[in-house]
């Protein structure tokens, strides 16, 4: 196992997982956890991190499918309870270290085509942890002779607590049938309540870019450019995952079997030697400091 990297800001510390898929293992104020955490020496697997790259993709391709520019390529199903290829790579593969420091970390991850995913490309992912906030960044770039199809996006688990509410706008959101792909569009306004007994697994669309999460401990706000926002959360569970992203769940293949077009999807056609990159940003606050 690799030596977890920390950084440390104020009241904030954030123990990074490079060796496991690029991941955050976890993400304290002081000793209480804001994202689902486990101390980085500890983490055994990506999947029980606080918080995973999205890339090449977000959520899902179905049934491991990828149809684009008239070609079919087959993906592996990467995940044990689903028929499809989900999530991408980055976050099964290991990352280097470019650069660290007491609040800064620089990751990279170079990925040759192969079954796992058609096309070259090569990633980055900066990490600047700031008093009260932590941001990052990512950027990828088409290092494949050809067009390739591009998303990106980061899958956080924040701590749900009995009180934590959560609020965020939208104005849409894209339902599911019961393969868990997307059929269509409906108008909706986000959310605005309690977490407690709210069972959610839905992309949103038209995301204004800003989520919070409150309750008697702690004030959370996320931030973003990326205009979409994909929520998971059951009744049993203790965390929920708000992700920002690129583009709509199966998206690419959406693209290529129906009218929608690319740009409406979030799709991005990366030309070769082409980039994208996005941002996301975790401002903590206690509770206290924003009512006083």
């Amino acid at each position: 196992m690799s030596t977890p990297l920390t950084l440390r800001c104020g009241a904030l510390r954030c123990d990074l997982r490079p060796d496991l898929g690029g991941s955050i293992a976890g993400m304290w104020m002081h000793e209480l956890a804001v994202m689902r955490s486990t101390p980085g020496a500890a983490l055994a697997n990506v999947r029980d991190s606080a918080s995973f790259p999205l890339v090449p993709f977000s959520n899902r391709v179905g049934n491991g499918q990828l149809q684009w520019l008239g070609e079919t390529h087959t993906l592996p199903k990467n995940f044990a309870t689903e028929p499809h290829a989900i999530h991408g790579v980055g976050w099964e593969r290991p990352w280097a270290v470019v650069r660290g420091s007491d609040t800064e970390a620089l990751l990279s991850l170079t990925h040759q085509a192969n079954a796992s995913w058609p096309f070259d490309f090569a990633c980055t992912q900066a990490f600047t942890l700031e008093e009260g906030a932590l941001a990052m960044h990512m950027r990828v770039t088409n290092h494949s002779p050809k067009v390739a199809p591009m998303g990106l996006g980061w899958h956080p688990y924040f701590m749900k607590r009995e009180d934590t509410r959560v609020q965020f706008r939208a104005s849409g959101r894209w339902e599911m049938g019961a393969d868990k792909l997307p059929t269509h569009c409906e108008p909706h306004t986000g959310l605005d309540q309690s977490t407690t007994g709210l069972k959610v697994d839905h992309c949103f669309d038209g995301w204004d870019g800003v989520l919070t999460l409150t309750d008697q401990q702690l004030h959370v706000t996320v931030r973003s450019g990326l205009s979409r926002l994909v929520v998971f959360t059951t009744l049993e569970r203790d965390h929920i995952a708000v992700e920002p992203v690129s583009h709509v769940n199966n998206a690419m293949n959406m693209v290529a079997s129906t009218e929608s077009s690319a740009q409406r999807l979030g799709v991005v056609a990366l030309q070769p030697g082409e980039s994208m990159e996005c941002s996301m940003r975790v401002e903590v606050r206690a509770a206290h400091e924003v009512h006083a």
